[in-house]
């Protein structure tokens, strides 16, 4: 059997050291199960405000898509029965929508509106259910208790901001088939739209879009782990004041700044040697491709 390392200074002797100098136990979240995603999601119905909705229903419309912005994801962990130590994830995405409608008439204006997003994943979160009580000091005084708390899997979702690919209005009998239904709306999320209310109904033309979004999920559970410690971590930078007590002079912290030509001369954009991407050798005949393996 390997021998088990045990928290505290380590021996250089010993074999399993590698170099470091204490095994320290500390409490973290340890990553049981993660996943990843790259969605293209289609025909997301948009829920628009009761002014653009008016507009839509009373000109008719083109639109193109401007900008989308995650408002807030709502996630949900359930454990799987007969699958032991499985859960599965469910995340509601809120998106505002923003799109430029222009009519045949007049100057184009902005359209906003709420789109929902729901996702699933099973990932591994193990089993365990410890009930944690826990304390925090207080010097002459009772010690503040904290609420019970247990050692249930935490799911964490991170995204970045999602994009906006195509943007279209369509009749109201139109159904998409998503399940991306909005019944009602989070305070949190309306309090996003600037006090307008946001329209449910769906006897009237309708806006849908489509939208580019990647995303990590993961389960993490609190744990101990035992961790290697190579040495104090001590800042080597000293911030320090001088015997004065005055601290660096400004104009001399100015000096130490690089002049930013880029403020003034913006770069341009980097070229390949190849414009048509390809390896062979530059030729005479514009892309540099050998003739048997032509540009397309």
């Amino acid at each position: 059997m390997s021998e088990r390392m045990s928290p505290g200074p380590v021996n250089s002797n010993n074999c399993l050291s590698n170099g470091f100098r204490e095994a320290v136990c500390i409490h973290t979240n340890k990553v049981y199960d993660s996943c990843k995603s790259k969605e293209c999601v289609r025909d997301l119905r948009v829920y628009l405000t009761t002014e653009s909705q008016a507009f839509i229903n009373n000109h008719c419309v083109n639109v193109k898509p401007r900008c989308a912005e995650l408002l807030y994801a709502n996630i949900d962990v359930e454990k799987i029965q007969y699958n032991k130590g499985f859960y599965s994830v469910d995340v509601r995405f809120f998106y505002r929508i923003t799109v430029e409608a222009s009519t045949n008439v007049g100057c184009p204006r902005l359209l906003n509106g709420l789109a929902v997003y729901d996702k699933r994943a099973v990932l591994f979160g193990s089993d365990g259910g410890a009930r944690i009580f826990s304390s925090k000091y207080c010097q002459n005084g009772a010690d503040l208790q904290y609420l019970q708390s247990a050692n249930k899997p935490i799911a964490v979702v991170e995204t970045v901001e999602p994009v906006i690919l195509e943007a279209k209005i369509v009749e109201p009998n139109y159904c998409c088939g998503c399940c991306c239904e909005v019944n009602n709306v989070p305070n949190c999320v309306g309090q996003c739209f600037g006090g307008e209310d946001i329209a449910l109904d769906d006897n009237c033309n309708k806006l849908f879009v489509t939208l580019g979004q990647f995303s990590i999920m993961r389960l993490e559970r609190d744990i101990q782990l035992l961790m290697p410690a190579y040495d104090i971590c001590m800042p080597e930078r000293d911030c320090s004041c001088s015997d004065d007590g005055s601290c660096d002079d400004p104009c001399e912290i100015f000096e130490r700044f690089e002049f930013p030509v880029d403020a003034f001369f913006p770069p341009k954009q980097e070229t390949r040697h190849n414009d048509c991407g390809c390896n062979e050798q530059r030729r005479n005949d514009g892309c540099g491709c050998n003739k048997m393996n032509k540009c397309r």
